[in-house]
This record gives structure tokens, sequence and C-alpha cells, in this order.
């Protein structure tokens, strides 16, 4: 359990202002300059050894992949950082908590992540719907550069560093990285065939990484109190704290700061005041947002909450968004609804995916009902495997996936709503 003392986010909920004065009170901006003139191998070496994995769903070590860009320019095109802050995970709700409270946390990232990995500039790309946070993010980059932190000379370390914010559309597609990139060059959001991958041929062309705003939040707390601090959380290759959005039926759904490995108990229990109406009313768990499987409730309750024993479970951590669905949701017509979602948001680049995702709705419609054979179950489950892994991005995963949870976990409730259409239909005859 994480105490007051460990949090990085310590205005998470607004209760102190958002304005840099107030940010520099906090310990943000407190020296900076002194973690530039470490060098970039060192900072890239420091976040190695902290073993932060990526906060935007995927997991992939933070400190190898800023290791990945170019130490020198051999042919004069500038780096870039590019910082995905579209959060368009359904569940999902923490990057937005850090952009409206903490946003020097952010830009303080951005200067330190972008130094080391030598880039130009960081691009923020924000979705659209974010109107306010965008205002405030604006603002707060502005109060950034009035006080010389980035800009030329960012921070008095001779360092020229400039930070811009791009408003998305509002496209779910556009939270995959290269997607992203495209959006940022003015081009339709459509992922772009790997490789060359964006640390080599990125934005504009250029080397670019692209990272999660609570992957960049968090690295200036990570290089003052140092990697052993922030291994000294969570199991072995799951170190850290981690923002954890909790929605559905618990008591009191909250974004919470708390250490990776936390079980799903004690999270539910410390946080949200308890699954509503008692944990014998615990029916699924959806543990990552809305693109990993959901679980049955004897499967995730003394599970701990970390990348690898959610993977053991052949689900995910993904964004760490918990969606908690008692004895009163009809499971099968929320994993309708989320198909519905995965089809709505394919760009139709890819053709698994762009028909795939509509047939898999219309069979979902259809079990929502009971409308269909019982064989219809296992033929379902065979086509999604045929998106799964099929497709330039991972939408085809993510859209497979649920599916894939609702029939491996709870096949006998779709049995059972095909039996009950059936014994309905002879009845009335």
């Amino acid at each position: 359990m994480l105490q007051d003392k460990d949090r990085i986010f310590t205005n998470l909920y607004g209760y102190e202002g958002w304005d840099i004065d107030s940010a520099m009170k906090r310990g943000d901006w407190d020296n900076t300059k002194a973690i530039l003139e470490r060098g970039q191998d060192a900072i890239i070496q420091e976040i190695k050894d902290s073993a932060l994995r990526g906060r935007g769903g995927a997991g992939f070590p933070t400190g190898l992949k800023w290791s990945f860009m170019p130490k020198e320019s051999k042919d004069g095109r500038p780096s870039y950082l590019v910082i995905n802050a579209d959060e368009s995970e359904p569940g999902t709700c923490k990057d937005r908590e850090i952009i409206r409270h903490d946003p020097q946390k952010l830009i303080e990232g951005a200067l330190i992540a972008g130094f080391a990995m030598r880039a130009r500039a960081a691009y923020i790309y924000i979705r659209g719907e974010f109107i306010q946070e965008a205002n405030r993010l604006d603002a707060a980059i502005q109060q950034a550069y009035d006080k010389g932190f980035i800009g030329n000379n960012a921070c008095g370390s001779g360092y020229d560093f400039d930070v811009y914010l791009h408003r998305g559309a509002g496209a779910y597609i556009c939270g995959e990285e290269t997607a992203l990139i495209e959006s940022i060059e003015g081009k339709k959001g459509q992922p772009r065939l790997k490789p060359p991958f964006p640390a080599n041929v990125g934005l504009f062309g250029c080397p670019t990484t692209v990272n999660n705003v609570e992957s960049i939040a968090v690295t200036p707390t990570i290089l003052r109190r140092g990697a052993t601090w922030f291994t000294s959380f969570g199991r072995p290759n799951n170190h850290g704290t981690k923002l954890f959005c909790i929605s559905g039926h618990v008591n009191n759904p909250c974004t919470v700061e708390e250490s990776m490995s936390i079980t799903f108990r004690e999270l539910i229990e410390k946080h949200c005041g308890g699954i509503r109406g008692g944990w014998d009313n615990l029916l699924a768990v959806i543990p990552g947002g809305s693109s990993v499987p959901a679980l049955p409730a004897s499967q995730i309750i003394d599970t701990p909450m970390d990348f690898d024993s959610l993977r053991e479970l052949r689900s995910g951590l993904g964004t760490a968004a918990i969606i908690v669905m008692d004895k009163s949701t009809d499971l099968i017509k929320a994993i309708s609804r989320i198909s519905y979602f995965y089809k709505h948001e394919s760009c139709g680049q890819c053709t698994p995916c762009r028909e795939g995702t509509g047939w898999m709705w219309r069979v979902m419609e259809r079990l929502v009902k009971g409308d269909a054979d019982p064989a219809e179950i296992d033929m379902l489950y065979e086509v999604s495997t045929q998106v799964e892994g099929h497709t330039i991005c991972a939408l085809g995963d993510a859209a497979a996936w649920p599916v894939q949870g609702l029939i491996r976990n709870f096949r006998p409730i779709i049995e059972e709503r095909i039996a009950s259409r059936r014994a309905a239909l002879q009845a009335a005859e």
C-alpha cells in the first residue's frame, strides 16, 4: 500500500493550484538544470534502471525505447518527442487528471525526456474533446516559457527545447503512435506500416519517440528520488507507482495512485469502499480498459494488478482502467457495445479489421437476444482469431480480445441465453 510521502502526483485531485508557482512549491522544476547536467546517457540509464514500463497500455520498457533514438544526426534531421494525450481508451481517465491538476510535471518531464533523446521539440497531441484541459495545458506551457524553463537555453542549461500543443479531433485510432504522427502532419489518422519505426522515420520524416502522458510525467520524480526508490514498489519487472482508474459498480469510483502489484481486492476495499452489493455480487472485471478481456470474479479478486499477473490470466493491465461489473450487468450486451465501439473507430485500412469488426458486432447483437445457434459461438471465436494479429495496428486485437474473453470465461451465460430464447419460441408455438 502506497504511503502519501511516496506519491508522485500530489495534486491529483486539484486541492492545490495547478499554476507553475504552486507546482514549484510541490517540488516541480526543482533544480532541473542539475538533472540535465547529468548528461543524456546517464538519464536514459537511470530510467532503464527504474524498470519503468510504458503507461499507455503496451508496457514496453521506457528507457529502452528512449535508447533507440539516434545519438547524433548524420543527415541534419532533428529528433522529436511526441506525447500521447489522446486518452481514447474507454474507461481511462488518468492523463486528463494530470493535465488538469499537475501539468508542470508533464512539461518538465517533456524537457528531460526530450533532452535525453536529443530531441529539438515535444509535440503534445491532446484529445479534441478535452477542451478545458487543452486550454489549461496551453496556459501551463506559456507559464513555463515565461519562467525560462523551456524555450531557448531551457533552465539555463544551454539546451533549446520547444513544446507545442496539437489538438486532435477525437479519433480512437489516433491513440496508435503512427496514426497520431500522421494526424499531427495534417493527414488522415491511419497507422503506418512498420518498419520503418518512428525512431528512424517518424514525425516529419525525422527520428521520433511517442510516449504516454503518465510515462513522461513520472520521469522527473524518478530522477530526483532515484531508480532504487521507484523499484521498491511492485513485483520484479512490474515496478513503480501507477494511476488506476476505477469505474463501474463500486461504491466510490475514482482515479488513484497506488503501488504496482497491489491486489484487486485491496485496491477496491481501500479506495472504492468495496463492490456495490458486496463481494458476492461481483460478476466480472475488465482490468485494463475496454480492449482487454474481461475476467470472472473468481480469477481477479486476489490477483496482483500488474502487467505480468494479468497477462498470465490471458488479459492485461493496459492503461489500468478497471471496469467493475456486478451481477446486474448484461455482460453479453456490454461486450456487444464494446464491439460496436471498435467497429465505429476502425480506420478501415486493413480488411480483417474493416470487415471483421462489423461482422463480430452483428453476431454479438444476435447473441444479446439469444437469436443464434450454439455452433456460432465457436465460429465467432474463430473469426476473432483471424482479426487478431492480422492488422497493421493493434485495433484488430482490441476488437477481438473482449469477444474472446467473453467466450473463454463466460460461455455458459451465452449458451443459457440461446437456450432461453429457443425455449421461449417453442413455448409460443
